[in-house]
């Protein structure tokens, strides 16, 4: 990935050929920091340090109490609450310039915002538990600093590729939408699977049908709100998780190959079997009669 730009005029720092952030025990939240600016800067030197040098005139983040970190007692919060670590700060300011601020939105509410939260908490994440992982154990004769630039380069790739993910999407979002004003019965029909329900949950699509990579068509049910994962209408739930030709048995359904433990996702190997599986839903739970 490759941005056009300078470090120094967004982050109003004099020398953005250098930065530091605190030594020892890495988290996730120096370490996504740092994957950011390198993905921004891919040649600049990161220092780690346990005192900020009085003369240093780069980039201080997650250390010193300045403008980037988050360990004073006057640290930062987003308006619903979360309080920002080294990580947000960053990503308030390049995240905008890296890819908009609609979608840098997005992202720091889908992603940034849970790395600062488990950082400034202490309250389990599964990224941030893997990040620290990364650091030497108690008995390792192994520097930290190594450990924390292959640290950095593991959360460089997975940062790539939310961005570069988000960005697809927007496109996506605009495809769904154009296929929503033109749905049939409370149903969406795409022409292949892509991320739909940030345009759909909430409106009055029911079913959202997509050929499926194995070959035929796959069902998903709409989730009631992003809260709720109830479906808006369920299929039968004596169709839940059972095998292939029982399946077909009970449900009537010639084609129908699979119907998912919890029931949001089905499929068939023809398309008007789709369409039947739709219809004996909305029997099943009172939509139509």
């Amino acid at each position: 990935m490759e941005f056009n730009i300078k470090l120094s005029e967004v982050l109003n720092v004099q020398n953005d050929e250098e930065a530091i952030t605190h030594g020892g025990i890495f988290h996730a939240d120096d370490v996504f920091a740092t994957a950011l600016l390198k993905i921004v800067k891919p040649d600049i030197r990161i220092k780690r340090v346990i005192e900020v040098p009085e003369s240093f005139d780069g980039l201080i983040y997650d250390i010193g109490f300045g403008e980037y970190d988050h360990h004073q007692a006057d640290k930062r919060a987003r308006e619903n609450g979360t309080l920002y670590a080294a990580f947000g700060l960053l990503w308030e300011k390049l995240g905008p310039a890296i890819v908009g601020n609609e979608i840098a939105e997005r992202i720091d509410n889908a992603f940034v915002s849970k790395i600062d939260f488990s950082d400034n908490t202490g309250r389990k994440n599964l990224l941030s538990d893997a990040i620290s992982a990364l650091n030497p154990s108690w008995n390792e004769d192994v520097s930290v600093d190594e450990r924390f630039e292959e640290a950095v380069e593991f959360a460089k790739k997975i940062l790539e590729r939310k961005i570069e993910n988000e960005i697809n999407n927007e496109a996506a979002r605009d495809y769904v939408m154009e296929k929503y004003n033109t749905s049939i019965d409370n149903c969406v029909v795409l022409d292949k699977g892509m991320p739909w329900k940030s345009v759909l949950i909430g409106t009055d699509t029911e079913f959202v049908i997509y050929p499926s990579v194995r070959g035929g068509y796959m069902l998903q049910t709409v989730p009631s709100s992003e809260e709720d994962y109830s479906p808006v209408v369920a299929l039968p739930k004596e169709w839940y998780g059972i095998e292939k030709e029982q399946l077909r048995k009970v449900s009537g359904v010639e084609s129908i190959t699979f119907c998912h433990a919890t029931g949001f996702v089905a499929s068939a190997e023809k398309l008007s079997d789709i369409w039947k599986m739709i219809g004996i839903a909305k029997i099943y739970q009172g939509v139509v009669k």
